[in-house]
């Protein structure tokens, strides 16, 4: 979890840095780039802090979303992970980081069709999203889709050879961790 957390928090940082913006905007730039820091440091008290500080500037800013529900995720606090991830998504439907935990969170939560469609959304995004297929495989084994999910694996492990499914009997609690995507 250290590593999505990391590699979210720097992906976040290097678009956010890449943006620019106005200077209505550079306040929020600002206030994103503190909370960013602080969420690298570990410093999650002040890293929310500054992302609603963002948000106070900002109120459409997907990545102060998106990095505030990774932190709820991160906590095991799945309802406000999963509404924070669902207002980035609002802000930019192509947001496929934010699209693959909220898939996370819908499988954890049994809600296996929808988390399949998350899943297919995210691939649909980015067809090269290894994680986002091994996932979709392992939750189309739940539902019985055998054959699908086994194309899916398959791929999965084609696009990384470190992605390796369990037995089908096996549980579907280890889950690729995410990757941001931009």
């Amino acid at each position: 979890m250290k590593g999505l957390l990391l590699a979210s928090v720097i992906a976040s940082a290097a678009l956010a840095a890449a943006c620019g913006g106005t200077p209505a905007t550079s306040s929020a730039d600002d206030a994103l780039s503190r909370a960013l820091q602080a969420h690298t440091a570990g410093k999650l008290d002040e890293a929310i802090a500054a992302y609603f500080e963002t948000l106070a500037k900002d109120p459409k800013n997907k990545f102060a979303f998106y990095n505030l529900g990774v932190i709820a995720q991160g906590q095991k606090r799945a309802a406000a992970a999963e509404a924070y991830y669902r207002l980035a998504i609002e802000q930019d439907p192509q947001m496929g980081s934010a699209i693959f935990n909220l898939a996370i969170l819908r499988t954890q939560a049994g809600a296996n069709q929808e988390a399949a469609d998350l899943y297919r959304r995210v691939i649909a995004i980015d067809p090269n999203y290894a994680a986002a297929h091994f996932n979709l495989g392992l939750v189309l084994r739940l539902l019985g889709q055998t054959a699908e999910a086994q194309t899916e694996l398959t791929k999965a492990q084609q696009l990384d050879a470190k992605l390796v499914a369990p037995s089908p009997s096996a549980s579907p609690a280890r889950q690729a961790s995410p990757s941001p995507t931009r």
